[in-house]
């Protein structure tokens, strides 16, 4: 199924290395997990969004990979694809940008003629197909009926969506130049979240993360000496701080790795979506990849 990974270590900028569906096995193995589109966004040191999409492996892709490699940001947000709705193409892959905001998105939703009616005008920051970027402009939409209050934004979009969609999963990441704010709803797909201290468990290590498909991996070496806050899609190490989102919260990590939680979402969708209910497509996308080779140690 799609991966969503971020990572903020604001106010302080590091330097972290990427490898996107770069795992050490077969392409013919690794075409089976998670084959249409890779992306990566941060900020750069004036809080400009740079945004790294192709809809294929990151291992086809040398520019990307090396962009990758050489990202420096406060904050981060990465997102490997397995596509449930839309074409395969550079306009459906995550992450998504609005207003200096950038957003990825694991999940599937229905009733799209139904979504689209109620953006109205807000169709209009709708490039693609797909259900996440038609979810992204009701949250920006919210965010600014909201005042620019990022958390009510999306509360308040995922409340709408909760009470009138048919829904599978609407687990989102969205990132700033400074803060990260997560959500999981309902309880149908996981997201992890580690409090992570300067050099990790033991002290003096940098950050080394791969989740079990070895669809992402991130190596942070200036973590070594300075705080993080990540977020993905399950565990990424054996770190023993790790601890899944409860269905319906929604978390916002400001500068310096103060976490806010609250639970947004206290009661489940009033149309939910089981497998069964899903078109082959969208359901083929939410299944789990095989199980990868040892993790290493945080």
């Amino acid at each position: 199924m799609c991966r969503l990974f971020g990572l903020t270590s604001a106010p302080r900028t590091t330097q972290a290395t990427f490898w996107l569906l770069d795992a050490p096995d077969s392409l013919d193995v690794q075409s089976r997990r998670n084959p249409d589109g890779t992306g990566l966004g941060f900020f750069d040191a004036d809080g400009r969004a740079e945004l790294f999409r192709e809809p294929i492996a990151a291992w086809a892709d040398r520019q990307f990979a090396a962009e990758a490699r050489q990202a420096s940001s406060r904050t981060f947000v990465a997102h490997v694809r397995h596509a449930s709705t839309g074409e395969i193409s550079p306009r459906n892959t995550h992450p998504f940008l609005h207003d200096g905001r950038l957003f990825a998105h694991n999940g599937v939703l229905e009733g799209l003629d139904e979504l689209e009616r109620h953006l109205g005008d807000a169709m209009s920051l709708v490039a693609g197909d797909t259900d996440s970027e038609r979810l992204f402009a009701l949250v920006s939409r919210e965010i600014d009926a909201a005042g620019g209050d990022v958390g009510r934004g999306i509360t308040a979009a995922a409340r709408w969506v909760a009470a009138n969609l048919p829904v599978y999963s609407i687990n989102l990441l969205l990132i700033t130049p400074s803060d990260l704010w997560a959500l999981r709803y309902p309880d149908t797909n996981e997201l992890h979240l580690l409090r992570r201290p300067a050099g990790g468990r033991h002290g003096g290590r940098p950050l080394h993360h791969a989740d079990a498909a070895g669809a992402t991996r991130v190596h942070v070496p200036g973590l070594a000496s300075a705080p993080a806050v990540v977020v993905a899609s399950e565990p990424m190490d054996e770190h023993p701080d790790w601890r899944p989102l409860a269905a319906g919260e929604l978390i916002h990590v400001a500068p310096g790795g103060t976490v806010h939680s609250v639970l947004a979402l206290p009661d489940p969708p009033a149309h939910p979506l089981t497998l069964a209910d899903l078109r082959p497509q969208a359901a083929a996308s939410q299944h789990a990849g095989p199980t990868p080779p040892e993790k290493q140690a945080p």
